[in-house]
């Protein structure tokens, strides 16, 4: 008795070692985006669970291409099944949506066979990513700085005396964001700065202490690389 292990759509026929290299292929290649990723991340916001889902994506991606081949019907039967799910988590980077782009790409092309395609892409994208993280390009050599000073909510004299510490210390600085802290007992102020050569960031706040009466003041230094 002659067992048939082949699916048949619209597409033609692929057998179980067609599933088996394209699962595998697109977990390979998955696998050197993940890696690729975790190798050039910078900042503080790393997750395992998310370089996880890179590779599974992948796979999930080439088995739906395998499903779907070219039936017009079950196309738009996964895009009504996938409407209804919601994704919640908030991207912390850019480049992380790239990522995913990328190994949704890989799974495409695994999962409607063009290995050769889904090799070379990955190897010339990953190349790509590598290669910019070493030379460190596009990189801006000016670095800047949040400034953060709290004030009393009811003290409308304290904002010259701010501007006059910035002036001072900083080449320029712009006012970003002002809210208010403690129940509305203090006003708290954020700028963006550039500090002047050769000042450290412990004499901004104390001089910012100083025109406050003692009320909190931070500089965050290399605030593009940590999260806010």
């Amino acid at each position: 008795m002659n067992l048939d292990f082949g699916f048949t759509d619209l597409s033609g026929t692929f057998s179980v070692l067609d599933v088996a290299i394209a699962l595998l292929l697109s977990f390979a290649c998955s696998l050197v985006v993940a890696w690729t990723y975790r190798s050039t991340h910078r900042n503080i916001s790393y997750s395992q669970s998310y370089v996880h889902t890179l590779i599974v994506l992948g796979m999930i991606i080439s088995l739906i291409m395998l499903v779907v081949g070219s039936n017009i019907a079950r196309a738009f039967a996964l895009v009504g099944a996938l409407s209804v799910v919601r994704f919640r988590n908030a991207i912390k980077e850019t480049r992380d949506v790239g990522f995913i782009f990328l190994v949704m790409g890989i799974g495409m092309a695994c999962g409607t066979r063009f290995y050769t395609l889904a090799i070379i892409a990955t190897v010339l994208v990953c190349a790509v990513v590598l290669l910019m993280h070493r030379l460190n390009w596009f990189a801006l050599d000016v670095q800047r700085q949040v400034v953060k000073v709290q004030v009393p909510a009811d003290d409308d004299d304290r904002g010259p005396a701010i501007d006059d510490v910035l002036i001072r210390f900083t080449d320029e600085y712009e006012l970003i964001s002002t809210e208010t802290v403690r129940g509305g007992a203090l006003l708290e102020m954020a700028y963006t700065a550039r500090l002047k050569k050769n000042v450290k960031p412990g004499a901004v706040i104390e001089a910012l202490r100083e025109v406050t009466s003692g009320q909190k003041a931070t500089v965050l230094t290399g605030y593009d690389q940590t999260d806010m």
